[in-house]
């Protein structure tokens, strides 16, 4: 028997952001807010109700919303993939045009996250996530892994995309391992081209790329369930012989219901 709604946790997602585009053919003028679905689909998998957080700013927002009153509301947040951060978010200038990222998009999840936070409700940040995470702490990125960390792996294929896997090591001791028991090497999907050059403090690395030391998952050691991985577990299937994420996804969802208050009978 199925579980009632109110009985299933409620888990929001961050949205990707399209701006006006008049070479696009639909809403050229306008904003778009979205989610990618294998995302919401993932969150779906364990049993969870998603639910997109728009930006309750913008010049066609109105009324008080804030992001407050979702994490109030919501029992955990996931950190959606996407583009690039703005340099700028960890006190940088980009190297390169192409390398200038999204800072509305930034300033609205960290602030968002910020929230959820604050709530003590748990965050998990999927590839741009994880490094949201880290630069929303304090921590710093590679605005380019194959140009300032040049023996690196090929960490992002656009052909290739979320078929381009490389070998993960999973950290001894760490709460991913322990999740995850067994072997530790595993196999993920990498699309990504930047990555973490200095960890936020009260962070640990849970995981890496054994080949370049790239660094590949993440957790706060204090406070609230913060954690992020800098693969797709939402593009992961067994019949590529990758990691099963599914202990991951059933821990995140643990910490968010353990976060409800219970009801006074």
């Amino acid at each position: 028997m199925s579980p009632a709604s109110s009985d299933r946790p409620k888990i929001g997602v961050s949205a990707c952001f399209f701006y006006p585009d008049p070479a696009r053919t639909a809403f050229s003028k306008k904003t778009l807010q979205y989610v990618e679905q294998s995302v919401p689909h993932w969150v779906m998998s364990g049993g969870a109700l998603p639910v997109m957080i728009p930006s309750p700013t913008g010049e066609t927002a109105r009324g008080d919303i804030s992001f407050a009153d979702y994490a109030q509301w919501l029992d955990g947040l996931v950190l959606h993939g996407g583009a690039d951060l703005w340099p700028g978010s960890y006190g940088e200038t980009p190297l390169k045009d192409a390398w200038k990222g999204d800072r509305n998009r930034d300033e609205y999840e960290i602030a968002l996250m910020r929230a959820f936070v604050d709530a003590g409700k748990p965050v998990f940040g999927i590839c741009r996530g994880l490094q949201l995470i880290n630069v929303g702490f304090g921590g710093s990125l590679y605005q380019d892994v194959g140009t300032q960390h040049p023996e690196s792996l090929k960490h992002r294929d656009a052909e290739a995309y979320d078929l381009n896997f490389h070998p993960v090591e999973l950290v001894p001791g760490s709460r991913l391992a322990q999740l995850l028991p067994g072997e530790n090497r595993h196999t993920i999907n990498s699309v990504h081209h930047q990555g973490i050059k200095k960890l936020a403090q009260d962070f640990v690395v849970e995981a890496v790329s054994p080949d370049d030391g790239m660094i590949e998952a993440i957790r706060h050691t204090g406070g609230p369930w913060v954690a992020g991985v800098q693969w797709h577990p939402e593009f992961h299937k067994s019949e590529h012989g990758t990691l099963d994420d599914a202990p991951i996804l059933a821990d995140f969802l643990a910490a968010a219901l353990a976060t409800r208050v219970p009801r006074t009978p």
